[in-house]
């Protein structure tokens, strides 16, 4: 049973396999495997709900992303959430290009009715790529650690936005960042 659905942002192939590096760097030192067996991929989680129409989405997914360019995107610290489930991510320079483009897709998503999350909103949003997650607190140093012997910062380019189901993560349709939608 799905326990929510998010938009993610997805991102070109050498950027992904860095961020990928960092996931099994962690995997293999038995510190998080979970990004890795709930299937997902690397991204930046634009919106999330539990309680979406994804038909709804679809349509203005595929617009916006036909409106928007590929999104330059630079990875430069690592961080932590301060919630449960002790996640761990690398923290891109939050661009005025990348806040615009979320201020964008939430406009365009109240225009179609749908209900925007408080730490979705454009004025609270921390955009992150998550590396890991339910991290246990007592191997919390020993991550940061190893993340920390990243070469950073890491770029590369926002390529795909998507709609996926959640968990596992089953993606449910993707767009490419600027191309033409078909009349």
């Amino acid at each position: 049973m799905s326990q929510g659905y998010a938009i993610e942002l997805y991102f070109d192939p050498a950027l992904e396999n860095q961020v990928l590096k960092a996931w099994n760097v962690l995997a293999r030192r038995q510190i998080s495997t979970q990004l890795i067996e709930i299937e997902s991929r690397p991204h930046i989680t634009l919106f999330s709900s539990p309680f979406v129409d994804p038909l709804k989405l679809e349509n203005v997914l595929k617009i916006f992303a036909s409106k928007q360019e590929p999104l330059p995107l630079s990875f430069c610290s690592i961080g932590g959430l301060p919630n449960g489930n002790n996640v761990l991510f690398l923290a891109p320079t939050p661009t005025l290009s990348l806040l615009q483009f979320h201020l964008q897709l939430c406009d365009a998503m109240k225009k179609d009715g749908v209900e925007i999350a408080e730490e979705y909103r454009p004025d609270s949003w921390i955009p992150h790529c998550p590396v890991a997650e339910e991290v246990p607190k007592t191997r919390m140093a020993e991550a940061f650690t190893v993340l920390r012997d990243l070469k950073l910062p890491v770029t590369g380019y926002a390529m795909d936005i998507g709609l996926v189901e959640y968990s596992p993560v089953r993606e449910l349709f993707s767009f490419v960042l600027g191309n033409a939608v078909e009349p």
